[in-house]
């Protein structure tokens, strides 16, 4: 179940960044990309287009959620005779992101950011503060990941096997690849830090503990009982 709802939503962002892959959809994309709601009338006389086109490809747009809808009345009319609502689209406030493998870079520059943030603040050293940053992460995602160690796993990217119960937990991607192979012991420090606060947060620290082990083709982290 952890990998199926992992795959389905990679897909769902591959999917949305494949609907950009026509040069009217990137012409919408970049239309709304102020933010404002606009009608599929709005759109066809911007982009000097049909409104049946315009609205074919708004929809497709949203099907693949790189766009939001809503529908309004735009007369300021109510009640019988006020018309029907107009369909408004606009640029979705999710950011579209896919990779394969899947990376967590994002996650990466916000713990950097933070420990940045902090040490300027404290006076602190960055390291210090990165380590209290990632296991603090990690269990606030474990408190939201209901228990089910693969399946939180799953969900930040990393891929994890594990042949029976009771085995270890080996992690077949690193969500933070590239930079772990810039600087590897910043990173993979990082990840072990990220990855025990998970196993608190999904209250298992007790029984499974997160160490530094790297090996080819795996994550340099691996989960085994304690």
């Amino acid at each position: 179940m952890a990998a199926m709802d992992q795959g389905s939503d990679l897909e769902r962002r591959i999917a949305g960044i494949a609907a950009l892959d026509q040069p009217l959809r990137r012409d919408l994309y970049r239309l709304l990309a102020d933010g404002a709601w606009y009608t599929r009338d709005d759109a066809a006389a911007a982009l000097e287009v049909a409104r049946s086109v315009a609205a074919f490809h708004l929809d497709k747009l949203a099907d693949a959620g790189v766009v939001e809808v809503r529908f309004e009345r735009l007369t300021g009319r109510r009640g019988p005779g006020a018309g029907r609502p107009s369909k408004l689209y606009r640029l979705a406030a999710e950011e579209l992101a896919a990779s394969v493998p899947e990376r967590h870079y994002d996650l990466a520059g916000s713990l950097l950011a933070a420990a940045v943030a902090e040490s300027a603040r404290t006076g602190r050293p960055v390291g210090d503060c990165l380590r209290e940053a990632a296991r603090a992460a990690g269990r606030r995602v474990g408190d939201e990941a209901g228990g089910d160690v693969l399946a939180a796993l799953a969900r930040q990217g990393y891929e994890p096997e594990c042949g029976r119960p009771g085995d270890e937990i080996a992690l077949a991607n690193c969500p933070f690849h590239r930079l772990a192979t810039q600087e590897r012991d910043l990173v993979c420090g990082m990840n072990l830090d990220f990855l025990s606060g998970l196993l608190e947060g999904l209250a298992l620290g007790d029984g499974l503990t997160a160490r530094l082990e790297p090996a080819p083709g795996y994550c340099c982290v691996r989960i085994a009982a304690a």
